[in-house]
């Protein structure tokens, strides 16, 4: 098995479970050595109370065929970060790829509701999620990224820069969320760019998620179940397949021509020929354009 990130470093901060559990054992079938991070450990459980932890995800990173180290840390804790980063420095003496993929926030933003009727608390703690963890992270952890030329920055996100422009996203602080960390990716672009590194926002397509089988009351094996209640569904892609994406993005010795840039998984799929795990390429944002949001029936064909 080809293992192009062997010997390479990377931090995915958001790692329990998800776009950042499937990013992490991607890159760990890579061949690269990867620091997994966040709030819920096998002793003690964020306020999202869920079974996932930074150690199961680490435990899959190892059997993918890298070396998967768990860390637990609030990065909304700059004191944590910079430990985390010592950390790294200290083990490793180099970090060649940091993920920002924490989130939190699925519990905290309401459908539909406008500004004025949302709870104000929860849409500013989705905001410090959402969007100061990255700050902070990145803060950090660039000084050692940049230590060695070619880092790469995945900047993760919900929607590329053109959907996320022409439509609003369900929730004032959901959309100003998703629409930050774009714009925290092209920012990061201008910053990196001349100093030999590469960052992008990335985005995964309708992600089959653990929260989100729950939800429909389904699990990966029959995962086809839940079309009879959301037949858009049909487009959805394993977190695995998001992972796929930023390993190619790290391995590409030519990635710089995409710094600054809003990329998705299913896009980047034409341009690395990587499938899911079923050996599909779905492409959920141009379906969603040209056929749910314009209103079609679900038909997948030509687009996985």
């Amino acid at each position: 098995m080809s293992q192009p990130l062997q010997g390479k470093v990377a931090l995915v901060a958001g790692a329990s479970r998800g776009a950042g559990r499937g990013i992490a054992v991607e890159l760990g079938a890579a061949g690269a050595t990867v620091y997994v991070t966040g709030r819920t450990t096998r002793e003690k459980r964020s306020e999202y109370d869920r079974p996932e932890t930074i150690e199961d995800t680490a435990d899959l990173v190892t059997e993918a065929g890298g070396h998967g180290i768990a860390v637990p840390t609030d990065h909304l804790d700059p004191a944590q970060v910079r430990t985390l980063v010592d950390r790294v420095a200290d083990e490793q003496g180099r970090l060649d790829i940091l993920v920002n993929d924490v989130w939190g926030g699925e519990k905290l933003f309401e459908w539909d509701s406008p500004v004025w009727e949302h709870d104000l608390d929860n849409g500013l703690r989705l905001l410090r999620l959402a969007v100061e963890t990255h700050a902070i992270t990145s803060h950090h952890a660039l000084p050692l990224l940049l230590r060695h030329p070619g880092g790469l920055v995945v900047e993760m996100t919900d929607g590329t820069a053109e959907y996320n422009r022409d439509n609003y996203r369900s929730t004032f602080f959901y959309d100003l969320a998703k629409w930050s960390v774009l714009r925290m990716a092209f920012a990061l672009g201008h910053e990196l760019g001349p100093r030999g590194a590469t960052a992008v926002a990335l985005t995964p397509g309708w992600l089959r998620s653990e929260m989100m089988l729950d939800h429909y009351e389904v699990r990966e094996e029959n995962w086809r179940d839940a079309l009879g209640i959301v037949p858009h569904f049909a487009i959805s892609e394993t977190p695995r397949y998001v992972g796929r994406a930023v390993a190619a993005l790290a391995a590409d010795p030519d990635v710089a021509r995409f710094n600054g840039e809003s990329l998705s998984s299913g896009g980047l799929a034409q341009v690395y020929g990587f499938t899911d795990l079923d050996g599909s390429r779905p492409d959920a944002w141009r379906y969603l354009v040209e056929v749910q949001d314009a209103g079609k029936p679900a038909d997948v064909t030509g687009y996985r």
